[in-house]
């Protein structure tokens, strides 16, 4: 005779009420991982995005420091606008000055450069040549990217008189998704015109 026993396996009740419990901790981790890996996707975007712009905003005011009279006699600033600033600079160290000109566009700061052509040098009728300096720019209307000051530091109206020009600041705000935190990052920067004089 057989000794009695009291074991038994899972019913299908347990068997159903364990899977269901694993399924739920299973899409809960995976819901989790998820999330961390988007989060930790956009602050890469926005960090990286960050430093392009900061990168480029120095390029750009270095840029602005060397301000000289142009190739053709032109005035070593042409137009100051709050989105747009266009002006004479030997950028590339070659002993040519080049028009430079910074414009946003559609939430897109740019760069573009213009060699001098032709005897007697002129600008006019040469390719621009445009890169971008940053992208993910929120600057509105009212919030211009460019201010101008004149030698005793008062801010110009824009568009500003080229010839008070005495020091340039940009100020722009990146954010990959306004919808989203962090919250917009800005960044300034101030470059005061070596080569112009202005009384």
């Amino acid at each position: 005779m057989q000794p009695y026993s009291t074991s038994r396996g899972f019913t299908l009740v347990e068997t159903m009420v364990v899977i269901a419990i694993l399924t739920v901790v299973g899409i809960a981790l995976m819901g989790m991982i998820t999330y961390v890996y988007k989060t930790n996707t956009f602050i890469f975007q926005q960090s990286t995005a960050t430093d392009n712009a900061r990168r480029g905003i120095e390029y750009a005011l270095e840029n602005l420091r060397e301000a000289t009279y142009g190739a053709d006699g032109s005035y070593p600033v042409e137009t100051a606008a709050t989105s747009t600033v266009t002006f004479y600079a030997d950028v590339d160290n070659d002993g040519t000055v080049e028009k430079i000109r910074y414009y946003l566009t559609s939430g897109t700061l740019y760069r573009g450069v213009t060699n001098p052509g032709s005897t007697p040098p002129s600008y006019t009728g040469q390719t621009e040549a445009t890169t971008i300096v940053a992208n993910y720019v929120q600057n509105s209307t009212t919030t211009p990217v460019f201010h101008y000051y004149d030698n005793t530091g008062a801010e110009l109206s824009t568009p500003a008189d080229t010839s008070k020009i005495a020091s340039v600041s940009a100020v722009i705000g990146i954010d990959v998704d306004v919808k989203r935190a962090p919250i917009t990052f800005t960044l300034i920067g101030t470059a005061t015109l070596r080569n112009l004089r202005t009384d």
